[in-house]
């Protein structure tokens, strides 16, 4: 399991509807289509700093900044006075109900972000939030109160007090990216990062209803990497999302990011490289290649690296800004898709700016696993004009939408083979700022888009948070 190789045939570029099709959409199932149905406002000034090019209230990797259970839609964010808040409303009500936190974000660091995960074996709210490469803050709701929204009041007394550890578990001093996942059974596990970017190990915790337990790591930092610029020898593997399907198949997409600088052709780009795939079918305690063979185990002493086989599925050097953390979902049948972004070679073979070159030249593309086992991508035909993330959701006819910076909105159909991506919605009247934030949960329950955003400041003058609502097809 330590030899690198790209999957033979992994990415076919697609280039025809026919090519593309799953055959399995009906003709009559309606394409992709989105219609803004309402706006409600979280915060009328939220805190606003720019760093790391983002914002702390709408980074696109939050899991979760907003997210639906039981027919309320849940809100997390810090206040211009560096507070967190936790809000709900019922599904299509104008007004939030908000308690604030005695928590106050200590920097101006965008990465410092809330994460909200549910423990559907107790009902209870979990916030993990003000965390990059440091100690985190861990608050949680008492038993019940996202079983019985509309019997049990929105209040602070609902809210334990803030830990630096998840009820005792001191997971690492080094700790960044938390993602809540419910699994299959009701338990909510906690996906984050150990150490820094460049040297860094993902690991998961579990929480069954009453403890938090570690499950330990499951990717290593070490192993060599050779570019035909030079090689490296240390790395984190940045995740796309971690997602189980309708099978009950845990997923995740992902890109390498190498501590060297050596592995590029200049110093201003990034050194991201490769989109690689595992999945796992035992609530992430063993790890498996798109071909099914075992290339790591959580907490074990093999663990997921750069030099395993079979990991890569769309193969690119270090030499493009290829975006990290960018988005993933799976469909009906439990196949997953990504969105991807970097800068087309078409533009040149060298980044030198990563920022300014995403901005001018970076695009998306759709990955996708078909019934066939074959893996495809297509390019959308929508400039990035930003640096930033795009995310990906599906509809329940698994119609994919990418959710550019600003809001904007572009659509395929599954009948075409996701080959018809068209602009849906310009953004423009959002005024936002640049990533959003997406509720992934709520499509499900009333066939509804949820995207958080902020609107555009300056300098630290706080700005508006809002929610904007688009209808799906019906």
């Amino acid at each position: 399991m330590r030899r690198r190789t790209l999957l033979a045939g992994a990415i076919v570029t697609a280039m025809s509807a026919t090519a593309l099709t799953n055959g399995t959409a009906s003709a009559a199932d309606p394409g992709p289509s989105v219609t803004r149905t309402g706006t409600t406002t979280l915060d009328s000034t939220a805190i606003f700093f720019v760093s790391y090019d983002g914002l702390v209230n709408n980074n696109s990797f939050q899991k979760n900044g907003l997210l639906t259970y039981k027919g309320y839609q849940y809100a997390a964010w810090y206040t211009s006075t560096r507070y967190a808040v936790v809000a709900r409303r019922a599904l299509g009500a104008s007004g939030w109900s908000t308690v604030t936190l005695t928590h106050q974000l200590k920097y101006d660091d965008s990465h410092n972000v809330i994460s909200m995960g549910v423990s559907k074996t107790d009902g209870r709210l979990h916030l993990n939030m003000d965390s990059h490469s440091d100690g985190f803050t861990y608050v949680k709701s008492v038993a019940g109160l996202l079983d019985n929204p509309s019997g049990l009041t929105w209040t602070a007394s609902r809210f334990g007090s803030p830990q630096s550890t998840l009820d005792g578990l001191a997971l690492t001093t080094q700790f960044t990216y938390p993602q809540f996942i419910a699994t299959p059974e009701g338990r909510l596990q906690l996906s984050y990062r150990v150490a820094v970017s460049g040297n860094g190990r993902n690991a998961l915790a579990e929480y069954d209803g009453s403890t938090w337990t570690a499950l330990g790591e499951w990717t290593s930092s070490t192993g060599t990497y050779t570019s035909e610029h030079g090689s490296s020898t240390a790395r984190n593997m940045y995740l796309h999302g971690i997602d189980y399907d309708v099978n009950g198949r845990l997923h995740s997409f992902f890109t390498w990011r190498e501590q060297s600088s050596a592995v590029m052709c200049n110093s201003g780009g990034i050194t991201n490289h490769d989109t690689g795939y595992v999945y796992s079918d035992d609530r992430g305690r063993t790890w498996r290649n798109n071909a099914g063979t075992a290339v790591g185990t959580t907490g074990g002493s093999d663990k997921v690296a750069v030099t395993d086989s079979g990991l890569v599925i769309d193969s690119l050097n270090p030499d493009h800004s290829l975006m990290n953390q960018e988005s993933q979902a799976t469909d009906s049948a439990g196949l997953p898709h990504a969105i991807i972004s970097y800068v087309p070679g078409r533009f040149g073979q060298c980044t030198t700016n990563y920022v300014s070159d995403r901005t001018a030249n970076g695009r998306a593309f759709h990955v996708r696993k078909n019934s066939s086992g074959t893996w495809q991508k297509t390019e959308i035909p929508v400039a990035l004009n930003s640096s930033q993330r795009t995310r990906l959701v599906l509809d329940k006819y698994d119609n994919a939408y990418a959710v550019f910076p600003y809001g904007r909105i572009a659509g395929a159909s599954k009948a075409s083979g996701y080959t018809d991506w068209t602009l849906l919605y310009d953004g423009a009247d959002l005024n936002a700022f640049g990533e959003v934030v997406i509720d992934e949960t709520r499509i499900a329950q009333d066939n509804v888009l949820s995207v958080l955003y902020q609107e555009k400041s300056s300098g630290t003058t706080p700005s508006a948070l809002r929610v904007a609502d688009f209808a799906l097809p019906a």
